[in-house]
């Protein structure tokens, strides 16, 4: 558990809501509200500064979604809890939140009263999920717990594409964004929005750790 009061980070690119969540937040004594994201990036960077006890994490956003900011904020930062906060109550989206590193997920539509006690459970240690969805959880790792041990992958395979593997392999010669722009003739906004698929895709916190993991699974 965390001292209090807990420190909140707030990550969704609607600001009017991001804005309503931190006056909830704020008003209760053992909380407080110490950073604001309106991307998965930026949200990196600030975790980072303002080392939070809880990210209440969106999970659509430009620029880097809430999937990928996860798995990044969990390399750099194991220790804290993250809760997806979503309109979402799809199974698959549940599942991708809690491979990404997820300890929690609530939807958009709960009351007040019940994104605070998800809130609290998360600082508790507890995985905060809706009653549906906590039963989806279930069914669906005892039906894993059933498959013979040779049908479960050990590690999902990245799914990159062929410019995706040119820019990963120059990368991994240590080429700077702009080189590989030139070399392979693409615009320097296209070159860094590969390498920021290339990362998400392969979990990597940063391109030296990219290259490395490409080079354990035999993709350079």
């Amino acid at each position: 558990m965390p001292a209090y009061p807990a420190r909140i980070l707030l990550v969704d690119d609607h600001e009017l809501f991001r804005e309503g969540l931190a006056g909830l937040v704020n008003a209760q004594p053992d909380l407080v509200v110490v950073g604001q994201a309106s991307d998965g990036l930026e949200a990196l960077t600030m975790a980072r500064d303002v080392q939070p006890d809880l990210i209440i994490m969106d999970i659509n956003m430009p620029i880097c979604d809430g999937l990928e900011a996860t798995r990044l904020i969990r390399e750099a930062l194991p220790e804290v809890r993250i809760v997806m906060l979503t309109v979402h109550d799809k199974d698959e989206k549940l599942f991708a939140a809690i491979k990404a590193g997820a300890n929690g997920y609530m939807l958009k539509d709960t009351s007040a009263t019940d994104f605070l006690r998800g809130v609290c459970g998360a600082l508790g240690g507890e995985a905060t999920l809706p009653p549906k969805l906590a039963a989806s959880l279930v069914e669906a790792y005892a039906r894993l717990a059933t498959q013979p041990s040779h049908l479960i992958p050990a590690e999902d395979e990245p799914d990159l594409t062929g410019r995706e593997l040119e820019v990963l392999y120059l990368v991994a010669t240590g080429a700077s964004n702009q080189e590989i722009a030139e070399q392979l003739s693409i615009s320097l906004h296209t070159t860094k929005s590969h390498v920021r698929s290339i990362l998400a895709k392969l979990h990597a916190v940063n391109r030296r750790q990219a290259a490395r993991l490409a080079a354990r699974r035999g993709l350079l």
